[in-house]
């Protein structure tokens, strides 16, 4: 996720680079073909460029709007993630017995597994690297012989907390909304699997990007009477507005793409560790890495 700090202009050049080179050759082939040629050319009003200006306008305020509402949404899911997670926690201290503390541990370091889990599964990476210290031998046996390694945690923490109801250490209504927070849970993480396996319309974003280029080519038809100098500048500089937004939208239309304009998984499954931790009454709690960057994953 982006931070409130300057971005590096190396980032914003980076991520239009390919588009303004594009720019630049269709800018200098336009310009001078058109002076060369002028004589056989029609005049081309500044109301055809200006007219395709304001359609490229329109779209790409549409596509942030949707991107930005998918990238939202995805953001208000991991909200619930860490309410939920941190209230089944709770509610496992309030309705289990103390003799349990060690089972209700175990679930509780299980929930923390769970959201480092679900964020690397939902960024393509491998779910249960590097959790070790939160799941014992049992769970990592289970969880790697599913598919669905988040879900297969889940599991767990259900047939534990089934197990404590056989034994009679919680009763019935304790029972339930230990299950309806689990069940929240797992409405989350599919709210989550859902936005990450839903594709954006690609023929939107090579349409938008054909529209920029002819936008281009008219402006510099346009403006093929003035000096160069003045021109070629120009035309990168307004085209690189464009694709500036449109990268941006398109960053943000998959907010688990592992990179910067990201939801920051990573970082708010480490605050749920540490609310975790600080929950069960733990003296060595990690604390939250300040990031240098401009940017936190």
């Amino acid at each position: 996720m982006i931070l409130e700090k300057k971005l590096p202009i190396q980032y914003l050049i980076g991520i239009v680079k390919y588009e303004l080179i594009v720019v630049l050759t269709l800018s200098l082939i336009t310009h001078f073909g058109a002076l060369r040629l002028s004589s056989f050319l029609p005049e081309m009003p500044l109301a055809i460029p200006a007219f395709l200006g304001t359609s490229i306008t329109v779209l790409l305020s549409f596509k942030m709007n949707q991107s930005y509402d998918r990238w939202w949404e995805a953001r208000k899911v991991w909200g619930a993630i860490t309410n939920d997670s941190r209230s089944l926690v709770m509610q496992l201290q309030a309705f289990v017995k103390h003799d349990q503390a060690g089972l209700v541990k175990k679930i509780a370091y299980r929930q923390v597994a769970w959201g480092y889990a679900l964020g690397s599964a939902l960024r393509g990476n491998d779910p249960i690297v590097g959790l070790d210290h939160l799941l014992d031998s049992h769970d990592v046996t289970h969880a790697v012989t599913h598919q669905n390694k988040p879900l297969a945690l889940l599991q767990l923490t259900v047939r534990d907390v089934s197990a404590i109801r056989a034994t009679q250490d919680i009763d019935v209504h304790a029972h339930i909304h230990l299950q309806e927070t689990i069940i929240r849970l797992t409405d989350s993480m599919g709210a989550a699997e859902r936005i990450n396996r839903t594709v954006f319309p690609s023929a939107y974003r090579l349409i938008l990007h054909l529209i920029i280029y002819l936008f281009v080519i008219t402006l510099a038809i346009s403006l093929s009477g003035i000096n160069n100098v003045f021109v070629i500048p120009l035309l990168l500089l307004i085209s690189a507005g464009f694709f500036c937004i449109e990268k941006i939208a398109y960053h943000l239309q998959d907010p688990f793409k592992n990179g910067p304009s990201d939801i920051a998984v990573t970082d708010i499954a480490t605050n749920i560790e540490i609310s975790t931790r600080e929950l069960l009454g733990e003296v060595s709690v990690p604390f939250k890495k300040v990031s240098n960057d401009y940017y936190v994953m």
